[in-house]
């Protein structure tokens, strides 16, 4: 089997993959990213449990990548709406980082991999928003797919 760009067609135009043949199956995607913090910064955060003037660093960032899987498709020009059945955003620190793992599930005939992808990204990019007041050293890093299962094959970092 050739393996080729599946958003491109024969004439090497943007192609919105066909998946109306497909069997609608359970689809799971679980991606994560991280945000480093330098030592400092970090450690004033956890001192005030991750609440700063705008509010919960943590449940804002949980909240704007809930709302980023929901527009997924409206921010990746190929991506397919898809019914969602499940968003999970867990945060968790770690070091002098906040760990952000997203969990995205659907009953459809195409993956999620995008928004579990874009859960993390805004999430993150959230995160920071919040944080940059006290440094501009802050990086995101990390942002991957870790697992996805349902479809033609199931992946695991």
């Amino acid at each position: 089997m050739e393996n080729k760009l599946s958003h491109i067609d024969d004439a090497g135009n943007a192609s919105m993959v066909d998946v109306s043949e497909k069997e609608i199956t359970t689809r799971t995607a679980i991606a994560t990213g991280q945000v480093v913090f330098p030592q400092e910064v970090f450690e004033t955060l956890a001192g005030q449990d991750f609440l700063g003037k705008k509010g919960s660093i943590i449940q804002t960032a949980v909240i704007a990548g809930i709302q980023a899987v929901k527009k997924t498709s409206d921010l990746i020009p190929l991506c397919h709406q898809l019914a969602i059945s499940k968003i999970a955003i867990d945060i968790q620190p770690k070091g002098n980082s906040l760990i952000i793992t997203c969990t995205v599930k659907c009953n459809e005939r195409t993956g999620v991999e995008m928004e579990a992808l874009t859960g993390v990204s805004v999430s993150a990019l959230t995160i920071y928003d919040m944080c940059k007041a006290l440094s501009q050293d802050i990086t995101i890093t990390d942002v991957q797919l870790a697992k996805k299962t349902g479809g033609k094959s199931d992946f695991n970092r």
